[in-house]
């Protein structure tokens, strides 16, 4: 086997996935815990910033390879193995547990003038919007993710009370109700805001970059963090994005924003990554975190993929409209499964739901002996 470069950092992508591990002892592992098995990494050796080889190793074959590194590039190769394989805990949230060995559906409840999914028709209504979240939980959606300020490129920014005042009794009657609620924010009080109303989740797009009193405020709660890639804010996000390596750039991003979390007081293990699918990333750079979403997985947290009726599908169909992009977005979930995510965050939860369904099914009959 080539040496690798004793300077390089390497990253390690699951593939070659395989329907069901029955007879490959030792040549497959499962990943994150969950219903997918694969059978290679393709290992990325990046040094001063480029890539200067990939390969691919059999799962059989990967302690060997490791053995060939030197000491440093062993521990750190092991300590991501680990995280790939090692199965994610529930999320605890008080008395609610959310088991996160298969997919989760979190749905889209946005209390904004331009939502995708309403175009603002339950802005003032908040009963209304309570109502139907709680039609969207009994059609199975296990989280509801509520926010009160859009975020979509060319936003504008929402004053923090105006915020609090569009999503506090939503989150409040639907916490009531039962439904495990997250609050869709960037911002300190309306996290705390929303957490004292029930809200057990809190879903920043962020990573906590925006507010510099958010990670303090959430190092005192025990509540789940997701934290997503972005570059630039909601007003120049799309103007120009620029990365040399998408996928590599905004993985090390996400390691670094894990670190700082960390070292602010909250746990790894209540921890969520969201690789930012839209936010500061063209066409090209959404495809090539897709087509390695399953790097994630090395960062030892959750995968929250959102997706839904976003741009990218409309670049990929001739350009349909938002209320057009139920296939594509149903197609994204699907492989957002099939790479491991656990959270998929959807509009549309009947559809999606179905097709993991199904989805499903196949992964059962598959790992069901002979």
């Amino acid at each position: 086997m080539t040496s690798v470069s004793r300077y390089a950092r390497l990253y390690f992508l699951p593939t070659a996935f395989v329907a069901a591990p029955f007879g490959l002892d030792g040549r497959v592992a499962r990943l994150a815990g969950g219903l997918v098995w694969f059978s290679a990494y393709e290992v990325i050796a990046v040094d001063g910033g480029e890539r200067v080889s990939t390969r691919l190793v059999p799962v059989e074959a990967i302690d060997a390879f490791i053995a060939a590194l030197t000491d440093e590039q062993a521990e750190a190769a092991r300590r991501t193995i680990a995280r790939i394989t090692a199965a994610r805990p529930p999320l605890q949230m008080g008395d609610r547990v959310l088991r996160l060995d298969q997919p989760q559906i979190m749905l889209i409840l946005n209390m904004t003038p331009d939502s995708f999914s309403d175009g603002g028709a339950l802005l003032d209504a908040p009963d209304a919007a309570a109502d139907a979240g709680f039609a969207m939980v009994a059609a199975g959606a296990a989280i509801v993710d509520v926010g009160g300020e859009s975020t979509r490129p060319r936003a504008q920014p929402v004053w923090e009370g105006d915020e609090i005042a569009r999503i506090e009794p939503v989150v409040r009657r639907l916490a009531t109700g039962g439904a495990i609620v997250s609050i869709d924010t960037r911002k300190a009080a309306v996290m705390a805001a929303a957490l004292k109303a029930g809200a057990a989740i809190v879903n920043d797009v962020s990573a906590l970059t925006y507010d510099p009193q958010s990670a303090a405020l959430l190092a005192g709660y025990d509540c789940p963090v997701v934290l997503m890639h972005h570059q630039g804010d909601p007003q120049t996000m799309q103007d120009r994005p620029h990365y040399d390596d998408a996928l590599i750039e905004v993985y090390d991003w996400l390691e670094e924003r894990i670190a700082l979390a960390e070292g602010a007081g909250i746990a790894r293990s209540r921890i969520i990554v969201d690789p930012g699918i839209g936010f500061g990333k063209t066409l090209r750079h959404n495809l090539q975190l897709l087509n390695g979403l399953a790097l994630f997985h090395g960062l030892g947290c959750p995968v929250l993929l959102g997706a839904s009726r976003k741009r990218i599908i409309g670049a990929l169909s001739n350009e349909a409209p938002v209320d057009q992009r139920l296939g594509g977005s149903v197609a994204l979930a699907l492989y957002g499964a099939q790479m491991g995510a656990q959270i998929l965050r959807v509009h549309d939860v009947p559809e999606t739901l179905q097709a993991i369904r199904v989805w499903r099914g196949l992964r059962d009959e598959a790992l069901t002996p002979f």
